[in-house]
């Protein structure tokens, strides 16, 4: 990853892979159910590109297949009785949001950090353009597409910290036995 090879100076990383780096305020949190990560039924198989999201199928004990992103919006489209998405189990467990992913730093702590402090505060706006582009793209309405990203939060409020917190002690005890 060019990341932990310092190429980039910043990037989001997986929250499980986070804690032994610079990270910001800024996240990508899920406040319950997000409907683009998901255990399906079926042969156990990881996700090669969400260790957070493995990870936390085996903190919550589920067994099956892990889906994220696109995949496992157009799944949940297709099958909307099936599947357990792992953000809504988590928040059932814990009453915490789950944090996938944080952005972190090698360098330029004060420029990143000022940007990531005006990003929290700020109201995200998406131009239809965009919308109907990605919504396209992804084969999905921009209802769709829009209910998604109203349900992804991005602040590191004391929450979001509780539960990486105790998401990764969760996942040390799982990695030790």
């Amino acid at each position: 990853m060019s990341f932990r090879q310092r190429k980039v100076n910043g990037a989001f990383i997986s929250s499980i892979k986070s804690s032994k780096s610079k990270c910001t305020n800024v996240g990508i949190i899920a406040n319950g159910a997000v409907r683009s990560v998901f255990v399906i039924e079926g042969k156990e198989e990881i996700d090669k590109a969400s260790a957070s999201s493995n990870m936390l199928a085996k903190v919550l004990n589920l067994k099956g297949k892990v889906i994220i992103g696109d995949r496992a919006l157009r799944y949940h489209l297709d099958n909307p009785e099936n599947g357990i998405d792992l953000a809504e189990k988590w928040k059932e467990e814990t009453g915490l949001p789950f944090v996938f992913a944080r952005l972190c730093y090698n360098s330029y702590d004060k420029e990143i950090n000022y940007i990531a402090n005006r990003f929290v505060k700020q109201k995200i706006y998406i131009p239809q353009t965009i919308l109907k582009k990605e919504a396209k793209a992804k084969g999905i309405t921009t209802k769709e597409l829009l209910w998604y990203l109203e349900h992804i939060e991005y602040n590191m409020n004391y929450k979001a910290l509780k539960s990486l917190k105790l998401f990764l002690h969760k996942s040390r005890k799982i990695t030790r036995v």
